[in-house]
């Protein structure tokens, strides 16, 4: 895209009362990923087949590495610097690719192009991860069964099936009626965890010592190589942490802060340092520190709660699947598809059957196939890492080309972060074997399917080049020469191209011999900028003999709704009547027979994908009664 990025919009000016409601609303659904950590963080470290000995010096050093891995990747890098790199307001890894976009030039298309396929691979692998981390958490809370009512060990699996199905049957009906609950939920959650955490420190104060780096070096040195693996359960602490990017634009840098501040990042340590004094005096509890943290009375309720805080998690994270969906398909890395408002009033609150399916089926099998959480942690870790280093790779050109910042500073900066990040990645690296692939495989074949489909629709757009051939200029002298018969009535002809004539009303002429009175060349044009500014949304042009040429932009945060779009605003000295106005489209088979730059099987999945697409009916929001279809077969 060649437009220019619109202005950004004046924050607006929050009072206290509206930075602390934020703040709450930032704990529940920023937060709630991360938040939940402490159920299987330290029981990974220390029980199961790459469970490290529960002695003094193993234990402190863990908790040093953790505290300092939330420390750095968390309070440094997301808090402290990421939030600063937003565009428009929003974050995530597609809006830090916008950024880079506009100050891409053509010497620089292929330096371009290698960061839009990183991002593109780091989007691939969000999924990844939002399919393992409502399994995941879901399943580590309900396994607090197994210390509260042991009796009730068999119904584990059956009743995280149970709660996965529900949370995924519930979601066509929105956000918007458990969000007040989110915030709520969470902060009981924090508080709880961090007043056991508390408890467990007054029990043994030198966990305390565990602030102090030197046990994590003396960690190392004392394990050597063998050390290197807890760093998978390492990574566990810091997940979530690019939710804390990814929804700035739900709640602001500020609210965002102060939540993990205030509340969340000093729960969590407590939580952590308590589980670390049990250790120090239980070793045996390594199996669930987490629930023998809690008093025997408390067990049952923190289950109960737990499991709440754990369905808020996921419920963050399916959603942040949604609005990436939406933003691919916006950008056209993804063929259309369904998406659902939930709300009147909040245009970010949507849903997506078909993610929502995919979603649903890959969480229940994963809890089928692993059985139990820890086994399922080492499919955990890579995608969070993977998406993380590809956020840093990106954060370094942002800031050489949009902060103007000297090499050293962003290559020291950027190199610190990438260290921490390529340590976690090799340690998960290691348990490939065990269940990392997985997130690969996700990650890998999405990407695929991405990659496909630009580069089919690019192929195609070059094989239809003939929509610019004809220029406007010779239809209207054939019109006012000719004088073709008109009838009443507005006909709007869809087009890639904001030039020339589409092949749909080439085809019309060709078969019909006959013109609506006003007809108007429709170009739905995607700006990589989260909201166009209304004065650059509709733009209009005339043509002659009743031609217009209209192009409609937005932003990929927004819906491409395009009869709401044409609605009421003037074409002609008239306003549009949807009641008098078709929408003629055209579509097209793909064969995957003829020479081409394009491989034969990636011809043939482009196919398919093609024809699975939303309907362009659907996806624009057009009024199926006034639509009209023209097909044509294209060999690519």
């Amino acid at each position: 895209m060649n437009d220019e990025p619109a202005a950004p919009k004046r924050p607006l000016s929050l009072g206290r009362r509206e930075i602390l409601g934020l703040s709450l609303g930032a704990l529940g659904v920023v937060y709630g990923n991360i938040g939940t950590s402490p159920l299987y963080a330290i029981r990974e470290a220390f029980h199961g087949p790459w469970a490290m000995a529960v002695h003094p010096a193993n234990v402190l050093g863990v908790l040093s590495l953790m505290i300092w891995a939330m420390v750095l990747v968390i309070a440094v890098k997301y808090l402290a610097v990421l939030l600063r790199a937003d565009h428009q307001g929003q974050g995530g890894i597609i809006a830090l690719l916008t950024i880079l976009i506009p100050t891409g030039g053509s010497s620089r298309s292929r330096l371009l192009g290698w960061i839009t396929t990183v991002s593109l691979f780091g989007a691939a692998l969000l999924y990844g991860d939002g399919i393992i981390t409502p399994a995941m958490s879901v399943l580590s809370a309900v396994e607090g069964l197994e210390v509260s009512a042991p009796g009730l060990t068999r119904l584990v699996i059956p009743l995280t099936v149970g709660i996965l199905v529900a949370l995924f049957a519930v979601q066509s009906r929105g956000t918007g009626r458990l969000g007040a609950i989110f915030g709520p939920v969470i902060l009981l959650w924090f508080v709880a965890i961090g007043a056991a955490g508390i408890a467990g420190v007054a029990r043994e104060p030198r966990v305390l010592e565990a602030f102090n780096p030197i046990w994590a070096v003396r960690f190392f040195t004392d394990n050597g190589a063998l050390g290197l693996f807890v760093l998978s359960a390492v990574v566990l602490v810091v997940t979530g942490g690019e939710a804390l990017y990814a929804d700035l634009g739900h709640f602001g840098r500020r609210p965002i802060r102060l939540a993990g501040f205030a509340v969340a990042l000093p729960a969590l340590v407590l939580n952590y340092l308590g589980q670390g004094a049990l250790l120090l005096g239980r070793p045996e509890a390594a199996h669930q520190p987490f629930y023998e943290l809690v008093p025997a009375w408390g067990r049952n309720p923190m289950v109960v709660l737990a499991t709440a805080a754990t369905v808020v998690a996921s419920q963050a994270l399916i959603t942040a699947c949604y609005s990436l969906t939406q933003q691919l398909v916006h950008l056209g890395y993804i063929p259309r598809v369904r998406i659902i408002h939930t709300s009147h009033r909040m245009e970010g609150q949507i849903f997506v059957p078909q993610v929502n399916l995919f979603l649903m089926v890959a969480c229940v099998a994963l809890v089928l196939v692993f059985g139990d959480s820890s086994r399922m942690a080492a499919a955990y870790g890579l995608a969070v890492v993977g998406t993380m280093g590809v956020t840093t790779v990106l954060f370094y050109f942002v800031a050489r080309r949009h902060w103007r910042w000297g090499a050293l500073r962003a290559g020291v900066l950027a190199g610190c972060f990438a260290a921490i990040e390529a340590a976690l990645f090799g340690a998960n690296l290691m348990k490939l074997a065990h269940g990392a692939w997985i997130p690969l495989v996700v990650g890998g074949s999405l990407y695929t399917l991405m990659s496909t489909w630009r580069r089919g629709r690019d192929l195609l757009s070059v094989n239809l080049k003939s929509e610019a051939a004809l220029p406007p200029e010779a239809l209207v002298a054939d019109v006012a020469a000719h004088k073709l018969p008109r009838v009443p009535g507005t006909a709007v002809f869809m087009t890639r191209v904001a030039k020339g004539l589409p092949q749909v009303l080439l085809h019309h002429l060709k078969h019909n011999r006959v013109l609506h009175q006003r007809v108007i060349l429709l170009t739905v044009e995607p700006v990589p900028v989260p909201e166009v500014e209304e004065a650059r949304r509709f733009e209009v042009i005339e043509l002659g003999e009743g031609l217009y040429r209209v192009v409609l932009r937005h932003g990929f945060m927004e819906p491409p709704g395009i009869a709401a779009a044409l609605a009421g605003h003037t074409v002609g000295g008239e306003p549009v009547d949807l009641g008098r106005t078709s929408f003629y489209l055209g579509r097209e088979t793909i064969l995957s027979s003829g020479a081409g730059r394009m491989a034969r099987w990636r011809k043939r999945l482009f196919g398919v994908m093609s024809r699975n697409a939303e309907t362009a009916t659907l996806f624009f929001e057009l009024p199926p009664n006034r639509v009209v279809e023209l097909g044509t077969q294209v060999a690519l």
